[in-house]
């Protein structure tokens, strides 16, 4: 079992395959994009697939692959079909925004794949061209289809920003009524790759929630899974279920029990931190199995005790700036 400095489980990977994507969401990165990293710079499929073997073996037992956009780097099945297989991983998922996904749906659910999470902040065709900056809400909503027909679990994940979607909030939780969705409501996060920061957020988790209740005054509290992020409800006769994610607020760190690895091989032990080590520097020095581990379980222990914590340290270094593409948020 992997244990933290703070006597908290590690058994959950973020594993980001690229930073490119083929949308322009504003509270992401800038409408040009960034600067992409070059293919030496990215991890190669091999070195993501050893260290994930080495961190299964350590205790991982669920991975995620997210990007930028998963679907937007070359044969990423064939790392995802690699990973299904190995011995100890009960779980392997994606992040997707779903533009490229749908073609793809058969072959997810025919390795294992259970669960999506799929990035929408809107119904509406025409504000999904404004937050995203492509009209590409029809193939969006494909993939949703199509993971729905094939019994996949579908997790909608909504940013929440004021002036730009809140009204957007109502719809998505009534889209819970007929489909067997769950739609997860998060605070939006400071990192848009322009090196803005700010010192609180209009939508908290708490005003989330109250939107949603003034429409759902019968709105239930459900248990929520051991390590959850969200707080989870059910409305009485939806098929569907609603969450809360504190993103922000950071109401969660507490129970905290994963960890991100960055395209480029950073190890990051939070969110918000600017990275502990570079796992694919180290490996291409010859950094290998018992010695990479050892590093590894000495990076774990010194993770920070919360997201608070973690940004402070990371704020220090006033030329740091993350785009939520390069970090796999």
């Amino acid at each position: 079992m992997l244990l933290d400095n703070h006597g908290r489980k590690i058994n959950y990977l973020r594993l980001a395959v690229t930073d490119r994507c083929n949308l322009r969401c504003f509270y992401c990165m800038p409408e040009d994009g960034l600067n992409w990293l070059s293919r030496k710079e990215l991890m190669t499929y091999e070195e993501m697939l050893q260290v994930c073997t080495l961190l299964v073996k350590m205790g991982i037992e669920k991975i995620r692959i997210t990007g930028g956009e998963p679907f937007v780097r070359k044969d990423i099945m064939q790392l995802l079909t690699a990973l299904s297989k190995l011995d100890g991983l009960k779980e392997l998922s994606l992040t997707t925004n779903g533009v490229l996904t749908a073609p793809h749906v058969a072959e997810l659910k025919a390795i294992g794949v259970r669960s999506v999470n799929l990035s929408l902040d809107t119904l509406d065709a025409n504000r999904f061209f404004t937050i995203t900056r492509r009209d590409e809400f029809a193939s969006v909503m494909e993939t949703m289809e199509q993971l729905l027909k094939h019994d996949i679990e579908v997790k909608i994940n909504a940013v929440v920003m004021a002036g730009k979607n809140t009204q957007d909030i109502i719809p998505l939780v009534q889209l819970t009524k007929e489909l067997p969705v769950s739609v997860r409501f998060i605070e939006e996060m400071p990192f848009n790759g322009e090196g803005h920061s700010y010192s609180g957020i209009v939508w908290d988790y708490v005003r989330i929630f109250d939107d949603i209740r003034q429409s759902f005054p019968d709105i239930q509290k459900v248990p929520d899974p051991q390590f959850s992020t969200s707080y989870n409800y059910n409305i009485p006769g939806h098929k569907g279920s609603v969450g809360i994610i504190a993103a922000y607020s950071r109401t969660f760190c507490g129970t905290c029990n994963r960890i991100r690895i960055t395209p480029q091989g950073t190890l990051k032990n939070c969110l918000y931190d600017d990275g502990v080590l570079n796992i694919k520097d180290l490996m291409r020095l010859g950094v290998y199995d018992v010695k990479l581990e050892e590093t590894l379980r000495a990076a774990f222990n010194v993770r920070e005790r919360d997201g608070w914590e973690a940004e402070r340290k990371r704020l220090e270094n006033p030329n740091f700036h993350e785009s939520m593409a390069t970090i796999g948020g």
